[in-house]
């Protein structure tokens, strides 16, 4: 008799129940040709103030301009972290940082990040029950090829793109992954930045994905990796930038050397939205765009590598902290929903929402109820404009940890209250307070008027951050477990 572990059992069952409990909403009631395509359009590193339609002035960004005309933005979104990882765990599994597997971002050498487990259900898991084929396109970062992490053993029927996000820092790799099989470029030169420009292959496959899907439903996420860590882009779409600011040089530092980082930033971000615009052009040219929720937003806030100065450019949206912070700057994310015909034009909502809350919002999307236990709240009500149906949360948590222990965080936001603990080196250690009604910029902390509001966050805190093995605050344990250094030939 074959013998399981307890992970593939808990996985079994979860699965299962997924499978049998048929969710009694909209799109059960109604008999629909077919079931609605998702795409999930994910930046890496793009700040809240990137896009001109939240208020950037240094370069405009039409397409995606364009979706949030067609359809609504958020203005209180969050990402699931405040780097890549983790934020992207959140976003696969619907726990928030407090419960999720991973923390952190924790490497494995030669190539790709801590996997996620077996026993993890993930978004396209539940799609795939559903009926969906399921494809990611881009980055993965959350287990190394093969392993249990792998996209394609965490329910993705396809995978192109960095399955490490260490090699995703730079756009013209050795080599991608399509599936189980290494795919060379031997004709890439990342110092002369001559090949194949890894952004414009995962477009290229994205649109040939929808092309081939398009007459059955299908979950794409397409993980971009711009406008992150070598600040670089091809010649033509930062030709229209140069001399348009006054530049610095970058020279290095684990980046590819550009002599004009802030054009090819905006050259960057430009290229990805003229995508974004092709993508889109796509969907109305195979007459399914009413048929397909596009959703656009960013991993985590701005970073400071490879020359960018999201300062210059107000990257952040006026709001404090970059990535790596839990500051608003570092965890409040761009977020465009549009789906023709059924999510209104030209509206906004300031709904707080956050990562965690993607895989319950497609489990009701494609008529399926969600796994029980996770973090997440449907925003599908929202979506739909019924807002007095949209159950909200008592609150959003974060915690976020680093090779550097002292420099754990955690982070809650409670209705206009935001409350922030640095440094976590004992228990205990004091919060911070910010009233984002008053303080958006979260400029005066008030903790000391407030005990009764910093008690209530404190309690929060601690209720929420469950013990990690791989991501322990310092006071709890004075060595990280690490990942598995080899993988299996």
């Amino acid at each position: 008799m074959p013998m399981f572990s307890r992970k593939a059992i808990t996985k079994f069952f979860a699965l299962a129940l997924v499978y049998l409990t048929v969710a009694g909403n909209a799109w059960a009631g109604k008999k629909k040709k077919r079931k609605p395509n998702i795409i999930f359009i994910l930046a890496d590193d793009l700040g809240y103030g990137d896009l001109s339609c939240y208020g950037q002035t240094k370069f405009s960004t039409p397409n995606i301009d364009r979706m949030a005309e067609r359809g609504l933005r958020f203005t209180d979104h969050y990402s699931g972290s405040t780097v890549c990882a983790p934020s992207r765990c959140t976003l696969m599994t619907g726990f928030h940082t407090g419960h999720s597997y991973i923390r952190g971002n924790q490497e494995v050498k030669p190539e790709g990040q801590l996997p996620i487990p077996a026993s993890s259900v993930t978004v396209a898991e539940v799609l795939k029950q559903a009926g969906y084929t399921t494809g990611v396109i881009g980055k993965w970062g959350m287990g190394y090829p093969g392993s249990e992490g792998d996209p394609n053993n965490q329910g993705f029927d396809y995978f192109f793109g960095y399955n490490c996000q260490r090699e995703a820092h730079h756009y013209y790799p050795t080599h991608l992954w399509r599936n189980q099989e290494r795919v060379e470029y031997p004709e890439n030169n990342l110092k002369e930045k001559k090949g194949k420009y890894s952004h414009d292959l995962f477009t290229e496959d994205a649109l040939r994905f929808v092309r081939e899907n398009k007459d059955n439903p299908f979950f794409l996420y397409l993980a971009y990796s711009v406008p992150h860590a070598d600040v670089d882009v091809p010649e033509d779409s930062m030709k229209p930038f140069i001399g348009k600011f006054d530049e610095k040089p970058y020279k290095g530092g684990g980046y590819l050397a550009q002599p004009t980082p802030k054009a090819a930033h905006a050259g960057m971000v430009t290229r990805m939205d003229g995508d974004i615009g092709k993508l889109n052009k796509l969907l109305a040219d195979l007459d399914i765009d009413e048929n397909t929720l596009v959703i656009f937003t960013s991993d985590n806030g701005p970073h400071v590598e490879g020359g960018h100065n999201p300062a210059f450019f107000n990257s952040a949206g006026g709001l404090r902290g970059v990535k790596r912070d839990l500051y608003e700057g570092g965890i409040r994310a761009p977020f465009i929903a549009m789906w023709p015909g059924t999510v209104k034009a030209g509206s906004e909502t300031d709904h707080p929402s956050a990562f965690w809350d993607f895989l319950p919002t497609a489990c009701e999307i494609a008529g399926y109820q969600a796994p029980v236990g996770i973090d997440g709240i449907s925003y599908l009500p929202t979506l739909l404009g019924k807002s007095p149906k949209q159950k909200k949360h008592e609150y959003l948590y974060w915690e976020f940890h680093t090779k550097a222990q002292t420099r754990d965080k955690q982070a809650v936001r409670k209705g206009d209250w935001k409350g922030v603990r640095m440094k976590i080196k004992t228990a205990g250690q004091p919060i911070e307070l910010y009233n984002l009604a008053k303080d958006p910029g979260e400029k005066n902390n008030v903790a000391s008027k407030y005990p009764e509001i910093v008690a209530e966050i404190t309690a929060i805190m601690d209720q929420q951050h469950v013990k990690s093995e791989y991501f322990p605050f310092s006071y709890e344990s004075t060595k990280i477990r690490k990942a598995k250094t080899k993988r299996p030939q």
